[in-house]
């Protein structure tokens, strides 16, 4: 069985972590921990219908950005990797200098300095220098960067195919394989 750590921050897109966790909550072999920061709920009132109810009441170990005595937040508790979508430019900067202010940041600290696998799902544009720095901070201590860039050559129908394209490829980097998006065949 697979463990995954899934958190949602205070950027836009919370539609891209909705598609992963509906994803996730059909798949029982795949332990999934959820963190959720303020922001993330607020964008979540501005972005979709749900409420904090939806994100509790999945089949998920939920937990607030605050719950710094978490089991994620500690390098013995064994995951296979984190996945931040949509990943703030704030967070963005917390994990690639170190500072772990909330559950969010310090257990993707821990994910580095395990060797494990962490993506950052950046949705912000355009990108200051700061953030570019940043983002070569990160992937130079191990992280996978993936803006949330659709890509076309499937032609999606809907607002809903160009999302699950970008929530199925994060899901692959993190090892977890899924028919949410096609793959590029020449």
């Amino acid at each position: 069985m697979k463990r995954v750590v899934i958190a949602g921050t205070g950027a836009s897109g919370i539609p891209y972590l909705v598609s992963v966790l509906n994803y996730l909550s059909k798949m029982q072999e795949v332990e999934t921990h959820l963190i959720m920061t303020d922001s993330a709920l607020e964008v979540v009132k501005r972005e979709t219908n749900l409420t904090q109810d939806f994100f509790a009441s999945k089949a998920f170990r939920y937990y607030h950005e605050s719950e710094i005595s978490a089991p994620i937040a500690s390098g013995s508790f064994k995951t296979d990797g984190m996945l931040i979508i949509p990943c703030s430019t704030k967070t963005l900067s917390a994990v690639a200098n170190g500072y772990s202010e909330n559950l969010v940041s310090r257990a993707a600290e821990v994910v580095l300095k395990e060797r494990r696998r962490l993506v950052l799902v950046i949705r912000e544009t355009p990108l200051s220098l700061i953030d570019i720095e940043n983002m070569r901070k990160v992937a130079l201590a191990g992280a996978v960067v993936m803006p949330a860039s659709p890509a076309f050559y499937s032609k999606p129908k809907s607002v809903e195919d160009i999302v699950n394209f970008v929530a199925g490829r994060a899901l692959s980097l993190l090892g977890i394989e899924n028919d949410l998006y096609k793959e590029w065949n020449g």
